[in-house]
């Protein structure tokens, strides 16, 4: 049977002593007969009798025996004391960042499993230490999808600075991201404006150019050139205006909140649109169940919003004969469906309707310039609400949604 106990430094250490003692006791019984056999030279004679007449065989073994006891000690215990030192030479390297550090030690003893566990420990420190290094290093080179795994243990404290180092990396991946979105955006929108302004300009230009060069032929072509280059500089401007209000909106602007009553204030809104709706033989019908719908906002950039969605719904929806409003509340939120019954949306255009100077065939024939929409997306956004459109054959409906309560801006 394996005596486990055996092999633990206490019982090393005790050992130590039996043995010292015994060995030193052997030593002493065997000095104690050598000197019977000294006494009796003529070298040793004189010595070891002055000794005995003046202090005695057992004084002298009294003091000799503590001396060799403590030195054998010291001889047994040496290597013990070797060992501990190495271990705490290695830990003092490891505390100054040196994890190469290896102690070697075959013992099964309580030296030699610290000497495991410290051997185990500056092993995982290195392959943490690793790993986070070549983790940190590739975010550095750009790298920023890169996540850091210490599956080990995931409580660990190395898990946590390896856990922040992978926020950190997302983080810098989004910013990243929304820099880059944010410049292409800026770039799309260069391009768009670039487009939509050239376009009329250069009509505007080539009708004047006509008119400098006195290349008409009487008056009447004349005043024809004058009012197309007039109906281009209205389009160029309602771009402009259009362009300008929505990089307003998208820019933070500060908001002018006021309480409205959504129900008179969409009332008031159609009945400015009856001269337009007239001129194409339409109406505009009104429909709710309540009487007052109290929301917070901006008018002057609601009325902007909702005018888009009513001018869209007569341009397009006049081969119908009514605009239809609804107006309905409900789970705290106010929800206002503008319908026509026009020609419907391609489904495929469907949805980028909403997305900057995106405009359908219909759109390029009547001249729009893209951004309306968009403009009423940006005003329900910055009021926390939302806008769809949803058209099929019998009906196009633009669902606008806007929180009944809205916390200070």
């Amino acid at each position: 049977m394996e005596l486990k106990w055996i092999n633990t430094v206490r019982w090393k250490f005790l050992i130590s002593v039996l043995a010292s003692l015994g060995i030193t006791t052997a030593l002493l019984y065997a000095l104690y007969q050598l000197g019977f056999l000294l006494i009796r030279l003529p070298l040793f004679k004189n010595i070891l009798r002055y000794i005995v007449n003046n202090y005695g065989s057992s004084v002298a073994l009294y003091v000799v025996g503590p001396i060799m006891f403590l030195f054998l000690y010291y001889l047994l215990t040496r290597r013990t004391i070797q060992r501990l030192e190495r271990v705490n030479n290695s830990l003092q390297q490891i505390i100054t960042g040196n994890l190469d550090q290896e102690i070697s030690s075959s013992s099964r003893d309580e030296i030699g499993l610290v000497t495991r566990s410290v051997n185990e420990m500056t092993s995982q420190l290195r392959t943490y230490l690793d790993e986070i290094s070549s983790g940190v290093g590739k975010v550095a080179s750009g790298q920023f999808e890169h996540r850091i795994q210490l599956e080990d243990n995931p409580l660990s404290e190395w898990s946590v600075v390896a856990d922040s180092i992978n926020r950190m990396a997302k983080q810098l991946d989004r910013s990243i991201q929304e820099e880059r979105n944010a410049e292409k955006t800026k770039n799309d929108l260069i391009t768009g404006v670039s487009h939509d302004l050239r376009t009329p300009l250069t009509s505007i230009l080539g009708f004047l150019e006509v008119i400098e060069n006195d290349r008409y032929q009487d008056e009447v072509e004349l005043r024809h050139y004058i009012s197309i280059a007039y109906e281009k500089s209205i389009t160029l401007k309602k771009l402009v205006d259009d362009l300008f209000e929505y990089t307003r909106i998208n820019n933070g602007m500060p908001l002018r909140m006021e309480e409205l009553n959504l129900v008179a204030f969409l009332q008031q809104l159609a009945e400015e649109f009856v001269p337009s709706l007239e001129k194409v033989g339409m109406i505009c019908r009104i429909s709710t169940k309540v009487e007052s719908l109290i929301i917070k906002g901006d008018g002057d950039l609601l009325a902007r919003g909702f005018e888009n969605l009513i001018s869209n719904a007569i341009r397009y929806g006049h081969d119908g004969e009514y605009v239809d409003i609804d107006i309905s509340c409900s789970n705290g939120e106010a929800t206002i469906r503008i319908i026509n019954y026009g020609e419907p949306i391609p489904q495929n255009d469907l949805q980028f309707i909403f997305e900057r100077f995106y405009r359908g065939d219909r759109s390029r024939s009547s001249g729009g310039t893209g951004l309306g929409l968009a403009i009423v997306k940006s005003i329900m956004e910055v009021h926390k609400g939302s806008i769809s459109a949803k058209s099929d054959r019998t009906q196009t409906m633009f669902e606008a949604c806007l929180p009944i309560r809205l916390s200070d801006f």
